[in-house]
């Protein structure tokens, strides 16, 4: 059975196919997360099991939160199921509204809640196969080359953070 997101239907949240919602293209909340160590940015690259985008590389973290789920637990929860990361200070960037296809007849339509977590050194990433096929630190500064020459090779919701609201989630990024 697949998983119940809330969605915004008729102006109120109801519980709804997590699938359902992205083949319909419907607007419901969400979590991103990124964690940066000195001037670098953990990215994941997506599991290739995901059933949109998978393989592609993505920020730290996202989600959607289950049911009545505070946005900050929903980011620390996920952070540990994802990457095995517990304890970072999560700090709330604000509220991002955006709409792309992602592939398989699917579209993200979210209403995110941006956090950000500073480290002074890499905290060490444990990755859930289910979720996460690799990790990598990377600089700002390579990671727009690389999004300038492969841009097919990062999920559309990072590419619109950076280039929409970078400054908002990522100061330097």
């Amino acid at each position: 059975m697949n998983q119940q997101i809330p969605v915004w239907i008729d102006g109120r949240l109801q519980p709804m196919d997590k699938i359902a919602v992205h083949a319909q293209g419907l607007r419901h909340p969400a979590v991103s997360v990124f964690v940066v160590a000195g001037d670098r940015l953990l990215i994941q690259r997506r599991a290739l099991g995901k059933y949109h985008t998978p393989g592609l590389w993505a920020n730290t973290c996202c989600t959607h939160p289950l049911w009545a789920e505070d946005p900050a637990v929903c980011a620390a929860r996920r952070l540990f199921e994802e990457l095995g990361l517990s304890d970072l200070a999560l700090e709330h960037r604000g509220v991002v509204e955006y709409r792309a296809a992602v592939g398989a007849g699917m579209i993200e339509h979210e209403v995110v809640d941006l956090f950000l977590a500073r480290c002074d050194t890499p905290p060490t990433v444990v990755e859930n196969p289910e979720e996460v096929m690799d990790h990598r630190w990377i600089t700002a500064a390579d990671l727009h080359r690389e999004i300038e020459q492969r841009p097919e090779a990062f999920t559309p919701w990072l590419r619109i953070y950076l280039h929409e609201h970078g400054a908002q989630v990522l100061p330097g990024f």
